[in-house]
């Protein structure tokens, strides 16, 4: 997550106005499925032996090779000091802890599970703006609410799966939830002229140094046990990181925040079908049911005549 990203880290530039365009469609639903593929991989990354250290070093490690890639050939302005301390900030901190805390959850708790629990964060960043006093109550931000409240009690109520440790599980995924609400909030104070591939590039930077810099003081960074391990690391660094970040920001200028976040909600879709069909995991009825209602709450939020600065920024 996603960003992440992670999740992984989808940090859009102004949406241009909905335009309905199909090709911006397709864009942002290739978006999703790849970002929805995320858990699959890092699991059979998993059986193959690698940590979630290992794994995270791998991951942002990849794609930030292909960033700076894209970077020296687009050539970007370069950002200001602060936007590029904030940067740093959002991949050291705040996109490794989330990634850290999503990847981890995987090892304790169903892919499906984590994938739904992870969608409660716009809830969160309405909260966070809420507090903020940058947005203001109103029956439908308050329907959103109580939906995404409501979806949460039924996946929790519906049992945690059939994970190793369920309970340590659901905290990490809300955990990931949590810091990927901070991570929107702070990202969507970042200037709207910053090259967002460049700003990818500096935040997956970031986020490698950090989570290397965790992994060699835990001692917990090594080669995968199996051959095999490499290749889905590969996978997991191109598909949900690089063809994900660049699918979304292509289909964003065609489609607008509003649309491409809603269309974002295929991807715990694909992660619950995935896992469905790769680890025969599922959702019991009740979770079902609290899924459908933390997507509603998504798409309640993002259904509105006036778009904000953080519906430009969309998980891992």
């Amino acid at each position: 997550m996603s960003s992440v990203q992670t999740p992984a880290a989808r940090v859009g530039p102004p949406a241009a106005v909905p335009s309905g365009r199909p090709a911006g469609v397709l864009l942002c639903l290739v978006s999703g499925v790849s970002f929805g593929l995320a858990a699959v991989l890092a699991k059979e990354s998993f059986r193959s032996g690698f940590t979630v250290s290992s794994l995270l070093v791998g991951r942002f490690g990849i794609a930030a090779v292909v960033f700076w890639v894209i970077v020296a050939v687009r050539r970007p302005a370069r950002p200001s000091r602060l936007s590029l301390v904030k940067a740093v900030g959002l991949g050291g901190a705040g996109y490794a802890l989330q990634s850290a805390f999503y990847f981890g959850a995987l090892t304790k708790l169903n892919a499906a599970m984590v994938a739904q629990l992870l969608y409660v964060y716009p809830a969160l960043v309405l909260v966070i703006a809420l507090i903020r006093r940058i947005e203001s109550p109103d029956g439908r931000k308050l329907a959103a609410l109580l939906c995404s409240a409501a979806g949460l009690v039924l996946l929790l109520q519906g049992g945690a799966g059939g994970g190793s440790s369920p309970a340590l599980g659901v905290a990490m995924a809300l955990g990931a939830a949590g810091t990927y609400a901070l991570y929107i909030t702070v990202a969507a104070t970042l200037p709207a002229e910053l090259d967002v591939y460049l700003l990818s590039a500096i935040v997956c930077t970031a986020a490698t140094v950090s989570v290397t810099c965790y992994g060699v003081v835990a001692g917990s960074i090594h080669a995968p046990a199996a051959a095999a391990g490499w290749g889905w690391l590969v996978a997991l660094a191109l598909v949900p990181s690089v063809v994900a970040i660049g699918t979304f920001l292509a289909g964003l200028r065609l489609v607008g925040g509003p649309v491409a976040a809603i269309l974002s909600c295929v991807e715990p879709v694909v992660t619950a079908l995935s896992a469905a069909v790769v680890f025969g995991e599922g959702l019991r009825p009740l979770q079902v049911l609290g899924a459908g209602a933390v997507l509603a709450s998504v798409v309640v939020l993002q259904t509105r005549r006036r778009r904000r600065a953080t519906e430009d920024v969309v998980p891992v």
